[in-house]
């Protein structure tokens, strides 16, 4: 008979220890769950941010003219003083034209334009102080370049947020605004915020959940 009730303890006690198991499982995947959750919508709450930055991004500023009448390439700009500048080129604008830029301190800043005849060291510099570039400082980024071949009327250079240049030919009334050098940044991209949603749980992020739903009950 000790036999028996020590086998039924046993089992009994087997039983209740899986049941405590399963029942901890069965709590660690409900804690689980409810932070992915919490995670998941933090990462929303970024993404609204996100395509709140993208669409800044998309927004173009017009900030170089190219101007072609009879033949003759002109470059338009606005000066440090809000002014434009209309300044003679005397490349062929049925070659490949191209219009250089540099970032310095987080702004673009026209520099040079060339055709593909010329070496870029030859081209002619928009903005003298721009000629010699100390590539090691921490204000410069980098270069950035729009090319193509220029037929008769006016060719608006654009930058969006992010550095991208665009270059295209403007109708005959529409009214280009040119901008003084404008801010370029950089965006976190959408797939970094997903994978720091799935990445592994941490323990204090279960114990905080599971604090809460104590609290709270």
């Amino acid at each position: 008979m000790k036999i028996v009730r020590f086998f039924t303890t046993a089992i009994a006690l087997g039983l209740a220890a899986l049941a405590g198991v399963a029942g901890y499982r069965v709590l660690e995947s409900q804690l689980e769950a409810d932070v992915y959750r919490q995670r998941l919508a933090e990462t929303e709450r970024d993404l609204v941010q996100l395509r709140d930055q993208y669409e800044q991004v998309v927004r173009r500023t017009a900030v170089t003219e190219l101007v072609v009448t009879d033949g003759v390439l002109s470059v338009h700009v606005r000066a440090g003083d809000g002014s434009i500048l209309s300044l003679p080129t005397p490349f062929d604008p049925t070659r490949e034209i191209y219009v250089d830029y540099v970032v310095i301190d987080g702004r673009l800043w026209i520099r040079r334009i060339f055709d593909e005849d010329t070496a870029p060291g030859q081209g002619m510099l928009i903005d003298p102080a721009l000629g010699a570039i100390d590539w090691e400082a921490d204000e410069v980024a980098q270069g950035k370049a729009s090319y193509r071949a220029l037929g008769e009327g006016r060719w608006v250079i654009s930058v969006s947020g992010n550095g991208a240049l665009d270059l295209a030919r403007a109708r005959e009334d529409e009214v280009v605004r040119l901008a003084p050098p404008p801010p370029i940044r950089e965006w976190s991209p959408a797939q970094r915020e997903a994978q720091e949603a799935l990445r592994d749980l941490e323990p204090k992020e279960v114990l905080r959940e599971l604090t809460r739903r104590i609290t709270s009950d």
